[in-house]
Formats: C-alpha cells, sequence, structure tokens
C-alpha cells in the first residue's frame, strides 16, 4: 500500500527490505533519522558510534561477517570517515556496505557547505544520489545490490530538503540474501604496499564497468518532452532572447530535478541522474543529439558541468552562469534562471516581525559557564554542538569553532605559540558527545605534551544539538538500554591529567572560581561541567521563579544570561513561566533579591 513517507525514514525501509541487519552510524543532522528510524526494525542490529571513522570500520566488519550493512553520517562526517572509506575501495566488500552521507546545502545546520560527491570521486567508489522518498527507498536496495555486484562501497547521498520532505512511495517486503561466507584473502584484505598497489588496476576497471552499467540500468533516465514552449533563460553567452524548449536539454539530479519538473513540467528533454559517480558519458552524448542548448542544474559545485564540458559536446553548455554555487536551490531560483514569473508572495506592509535568533533553552547547564567565562574574559575555543551557542549575544563567550574535537587542541597549540600570555586567559570547552568523538585525541596531546592548559567538558549527558542521542558517556545505548558507560574522570586521569574537578554550571560562583584556580596552575587542568540537558525527559525542574515588582530596580542585571524565560515588560522584568524551568542562575545575578 502506497504511504506518505519521510525521506529518511524511506531510506531506513528501503535497508530494511534489501536484508540489511547491521547499522553502525554517528548522529548528525540531517541523517540521523535514517537510523533512528532503522532502530525501529528488530531485525536490523543498530548502534551509535563514537564517531564516523569507528561507524565505518564497525560496518566494514560485519559486512565481512557476510551480513548487509550500512553506515550514517552528514557531509562533515564523511571527512572523518575518509581514511578507511578510501581504502576500502581497494579492499571491496564481502556482504554489501552502503554508507549514507546527507549534504546540507544552505548550511541549516552545518558549520560548512562541501559537496560529498567530491569524496566519491576521489575515492573512486560509486554514488546514487535520490530525489523523492520512493527512489530514497528504493536506491537503498539498489545500493546493496551495486555493492555486491561491483565489489564496492557505494555512497548513497542525500540532502537536507530530501531526507526532510515527505513523499509517496509503496513499501515492498524485506528479503534477506543468504548469508556470504567470509574467507580469507589476504591479498585482497591486507592493505599493505604490496597488495594495494595491485587492487588499484582493479578499482579503475571497476568504475568503467560500473559507468557502462549505469549507461542501461535505468539509475540515470532521459525524459524527452512532450510539448515545445519558448523560454528565456538568463544567463546566456549569446545574444538568443528565446529558444525553443525541444532544443534544450536539462542535465540534473535530487532535489534540482524536483525543482526543474516543477517550473518547466515536460516542455524539455532532462537527463535525470540517479549514480552522480560515475557519471554516464555515452549517455549524455546521445542525450545531447540535435540540442542546442545544455543547461546542467546542480546545487553546491559545477561537478556535472565539469564533466560535461570536457566530452566535446557540440551544443552549448550552461550551469553556473545561470545558477549559483553557494546555497541551497529553489523553484522560485529555478523559475527565474528559465525566464519564467516567479511568483510574489505577500508582502506584510508595516509589519514588524520579532527576530527570533537561535539561543540556548531556558535552564540549559551550558548557560552559567558561559556566563562564567564571559564574565572572566578569557579567549574560548569551542566546538560542535549545541554549546556553539554559547558563541551568541549577550554571552558572545566563545572566540573559535572549526570542526568536532579542535577546541582541545586548538588551545594547546595556542598556548604552546603564546606561552604563559595566552595560558592564564585561555580555556576550551567541548561537549560530552563531542569529547568522546574526537575530543579525547586533543586532551591526549595536552597531556603528552605538557601545555599549561585548563580544558572544560560540558556534561549534559545527551548529544543534545542532533536530537537527544546516547553516546558512550550516558550508559545508554542507542534504544535506551543499559549500556558500557564511559567515567570521564577516570579516563581524564588515566591519560594523564592530574587535575580533575567537577563543577555544578546552575552555580555561578562555583564556575567562575574553578576556572579561576585552574588558569592559575601550572599544569593542564580538566574541569566537568556537570549537569543534565534541561530537555531531557527524565530531569525534574523546579517551580518557575517569579519577579518581585518591588524589589526589580531595572538594572537588567538578569538580561545579560540571555535565557528566553526573561524579559523586560514595562521597564520591570518579567519570567515566562511556560519556559522557566527554576534552574535559579537569574537569581544569583540579582542584587536585590527581586527574583
Amino acid at each position: 500500500m502506497k504511504q506518505l513517507m519521510l525521506g529518511n525514514a524511506a531510506a531506513a525501509r528501503g535497508l530494511f527490505e534489501a536484508g540489511c541487519e547491521v547499522i553502525s552510524s554517528y548522529p548528525g543532522t540531517p541523517s540521523t533519522e535514517i537510523t533512528e528510524e532503522a532502530a525501529k526494525f528488530k531485525e536490523i542490529y543498530c548502534e551509535w558510534a563514537p564517531n564516523e571513522k569507528v561507524a565505518l570500520e564497525s560496518a566494514f566488519g560485519a559486512c565481512l561477517a557476510g551480513r548487509r550493512a550500512f553506515c550514517g553520517m552528514k557531509h562533515v562526517g564523511l571527512n572523518v570517515a575518509a581514511d578507511p572509506l578510501y581504502t576500502m575501495s581497494y579492499t571491496g566488500v564481502n556482504a554489501g556496505l552502503v554508507i549514507g552521507v546527507a549534504d546540507d546545502p544552505g548550511m541549516h545546520s552545518s558549520q560548512n557547505e562541501q559537496d560529498s560527491r567530491h569524496h566519491a570521486i576521489a575515492s573512486k567508489v560509486p554514488m546514487l544520489e535520490p530525489s523523492d522518498a520512493d527512489e530514497a527507498r528504493r536506491f537503498a536496495a539498489m545500493a546493496f545490490e551495486i555493492s555486491e555486484k561491483f565489489d564496492t562501497p557505494v555512497l548513497y547521498k542525500m540532502c537536507t530538503r530530501v531526507a526532510h520532505s515527505q513523499s509517496i512511495t509503496e513499501p515492498a517486503e524485506r528479503v534477506v540474501p543468504e548469508h556470504k561466507a567470509y574467507e580469507k584473502t589476504i591479498s585482497k584484505y591486507v592493505m599493505a604496499p604490496a597488495n594495494a598497489i595491485k587492487r588499484h588496476p582493479f578499482v579503475e576497471q571497476r568504475m568503467k564497468d560500473l559507468e557502462k552499467w549505469s549507461e542501461t540500468s535505468g539509475v540515470n533516465r532521459i525524459e524527452k518532452s512532450t510539448e515545445v514552449v519558448s523560454i528565456r533563460p538568463a544567463g546566456y553567452s549569446t545574444t538568443d532572447t528565446t529558444v525553443q524548449s525541444d532544443k534544450v536539454g536539462i542535465i540534473t539530479s535530487s532535489t534540482s530535478y524536483q525543482y526543474v519538473k516543477e517550473v518547466l513540467g515536460d516542455s524539455v528533454n532532462i537527463l535525470k541522474l540517479g549514480m552522480v559517480n560515475p557519471l554516464p558519458a555515452d549517455m549524455i552524448r546521445k542525450f545531447a543529439e540535435g540540442l542546442e542548448k545544455l543547461i546542467v542544474v546542480e546545487e553546491l559545485d559545477p561537478i556535472i558541468e565539469t564533466f560535461v564540458r570536457g566530452l566535446g559536446l557540440k551544443c552549448e553548455i550552461h550551469g553556473k552562469d545561470m545558477f549559483p554555487i553557494c546555497g541551497e536551490f529553489s523553484q522560485n531560483l529555478v523559475a527565474a534562471a528559465f525566464g519564467k514569473d516567479v511568483p510574489q508572495g505577500k508582502k506584510l506592509d508595516g509589519v514588524q516581525i520579532p527576530v527570533r535568533p537561535p539561543i540556548m533553552c531556558a535552564g540549559c547547564p551550558h548557560r552559567g559557564m558561559f556566563y562564567a567565562l564571559n564574565k572572566l574574559k578569557v579567549t574560548v575555543f569551542g566546538d560542535i554542538g549545541c554549546y556553539t551557542l554559547g558563541s551568541v549575544a549577550p554571552l558572545s563567550a566563545m572566540d573559535v569553532t572549526l570542526c568536532m574535537g579542535a577546541s582541545f587542541s586548538g588551545l594547546h597549540g595556542w598556548n604552546k605559540a603564546g606561552g604563559a600570555d595566552n595560558e592564564k586567559k585561555s580555556v576550551a570547552v567541548i561537549g560530552d558527545s563531542t569529547f568522546m568523538h574526537s575530543g579525547m585525541t586533543g586532551l591526549a596531546t595536552i597531556a603528552y605534551n605538557q601545555s599549561n592548559s585548563t580544558v572544560i567538558v560540558l556534561d549534559n549527558s545527551i548529544t543534545g544539538m542532533t536530537g537527544h542521542q546516547q553516546n558512550p558517556t550516558t550508559g545508554k545505548n542507542l534504544y535506551g538500554d543499559p549500556a558500557g558507560r564511559v567515567d570521564l574522570e577516570a579516563l581524564a586521569r588515566a591519560m594523564g591529567i592530574n587535575r580533575v574537578r567537577v563543577v555544578d554550571p546552575y552555580n555561578i560562583a562555583e564556575c567562575e572560581t574553578a576556572v579561576r584556580e585552574e588558569l592559575e596552575v601550572a599544569e593542564p587542568s580538566l574541569i566537568i561541567s556537570r549537569r543534565p540537558c534541561a530537555l531531557l525527559k527524565e530531569v525534574k525542574h523546579n517551580p518557575p521563579l517569579v519577579v518581585d515588582q518591588d524589589k526589580c530596580k531595572s538594572c537588567k542585571m538578569c538580561m545579560k544570561i540571555g535565557c528566553p524565560a526573561i524579559s523586560m515588560k514595562g521597564g520591570k522584568a518579567k519570567i515566562d513561566a511556560t519556559l522557566c524551568v527554576g534552574c535559579g542562575v537569574c537569581s544569583q545575578m540579582c542584587k536585590f533579591g527581586a527574583l
């Protein structure tokens, strides 16, 4: 029966139908729900790994054991997993191995806008790219078939719009293939140089075979125009103002295909790509025959366009001269590029729409620590997580955020370069999940190379920013069942950090004292700022605070912590009882006892 399904849920359904039995992933928007949805099928073992590299290596081990396996991550996570991926291209697989990666055009929740197709090309691994929920389901199963047919891991590329939109698909039954026995083959799986050099020609031939397969498999398809209209594409290098649509061909994929179809319908010839690496050269040449204009519509980098330009086609080729290289596309953007009328929404003339900047939640346990750091005027090396919002006004308590795990190692380099001048007024902060992901190595370099660095783990007992996933410090696995728990204090001491202390971030004075004291010590030190996320269901809150209007002096000190539950009304502080969790941080700011 046909169902309306979220793209990520459809991907999980496709994994289930294909007989996938093991999934190891690291949460990262917009990929997270693939693994969460897959965990609802009891037939699939699912887990959160400490990071994407570990997840991919675990999935690889499962495929060697003869079980179809999947590993999911977001685009920046593929950077972390690149080391095993590039060599895995040489080893090949036993049972099928599919690697899900979700790009984020427009950077809705990411620190960069990289295009994962580059990894597919560089690692010489095939990449499928669904454009809706139905393809998300079907391509997941197809990816396993390709993996086993061509002895290769397969990259399965989603993007925010496909992952988080809904469309129609028709689920099928689960089919589990016969388990493939593992055969010890040192020349295939031990990538010492003498073996690896012999595997490289296999990889090159495999890409040629995959390209030939993609020409006729149906994963890429040509849609001929059924009507002829005049269109006026923008950005043409010629003097033409209009062109007959049957003389125009569009090559596109993913959501860009959906936008093209919505704007132009069946009036143009379309080559819709489902496999974006390797690209089908012969199919593109055939498609271009008789065309005057060939237009590539693709988000982010001109990967398809560059390939097409290298084919020596006779028709005029356009791409990034018509479409931006930055940001996410839309129907209106495509319409404007093809000279179509762009619908205009209603304007709210004269209406002042209140701004809604991103901010830490009411009762966020990180707020007290960030206020203390702001007060102490220290340089703060930050990291990736919901606590990155500590950089936002009015706290503005973060100077640098680069990538997962970079805070500790960045501070180490900063202190080694600047010496005592930097050591006494600089700290690094990292979340508990991010620390397990890639912060331990930064702490190890601090301990090993002995920089006088003060580092802070913001332990809120969960992976917060991606939607409350468990991690190795929480004592629970993906299913919420009891699991092994990493003891942060014991781990830090075992790594060579002698000074380890725990503070309550709801106590501003305690946080400030701890930071001051550790900055004065001439050795590495770790502060664990520990209190569970205020949004966890098991957390019991105090009654909301109230404001004594007679005692409030309108000094606005309580506003300096940036809590969304506090505002100024009629010149007096006001607390929203529906938001306040009674953490008491604001009451520590008021010298008049008004809170």
